[in-house]
């Protein structure tokens, strides 16, 4: 797992602009992803980020990075709430169903449709996917639109820009740490 594809993939959530970020990662032992994601949670859990690996797979590593707090405040709505609690997710506590969405990843072989309220998107985004199988959707980018098109539009142009910018301030030497506004 490269410092290289953190920034390229989880600009956002280091940003403090989005929930979470999830991606995927070769790696060479399980070891070698143990020790990077201790260093990043010892580097970036002060500033409110948390980095899980949440599924090994054929020399691939799902890693999932993602702000505990604003979670929290996402899982809190009512219909991420009906939708966990009817998948068997522990709506107690944000860590809870992360180890469920953990526990899902690994019984299944497909993403559970749900992981979108694990990475911010809109409930009604969230809903739409799902009644609509993935189909039918207004536009797409970094998620399947189904309801306010403008408004992620506008979250999308924001992402790819802050994504921009932490990319050419890496590139340029500042590091992780200092990119990730603590919230």
């Amino acid at each position: 797992m490269s410092e290289a594809a953190f920034i390229r993939h989880c600009s956002p959530t280091l940003a403090g602009l989005k929930t979470a970020s999830l991606f995927t990662s070769t790696y060479s032992s399980e070891a070698e992803v143990t020790r990077m994601v201790r260093r990043l949670n010892q580097t970036l859990g002060p500033r409110g980020l948390k980095i899980l690996p949440l599924r090994y797979a054929k020399g691939r590593v799902l890693i999932y990075v993602y702000r505990p707090s604003r979670l929290t405040e996402d899982l809190k709505g009512s219909f991420a709430r009906g939708l966990l609690e009817s998948r068997g997710y522990p709506c107690g506590s944000a860590e809870g169903c992360v180890a469920r969405l953990a526990r899902r990843l690994k019984e299944n072989g497909e993403f559970p449709h749900e992981i979108g309220l694990f990475l911010g998107y809109p409930p009604e985004d969230v809903r739409g996917f799902i009644e609509n199988r993935g189909g039918a959707c207004k536009c797409t980018g970094f998620w399947k639109v189904y309801g306010d098109e403008e408004q992620a539009r506008k979250k999308f142009a924001k992402y790819r820009k802050c994504t921009d910018v932490y990319w050419r301030q890496w590139t340029g030497g500042t590091s992780i740490e200092r990119l990730t506004v603590a919230v």
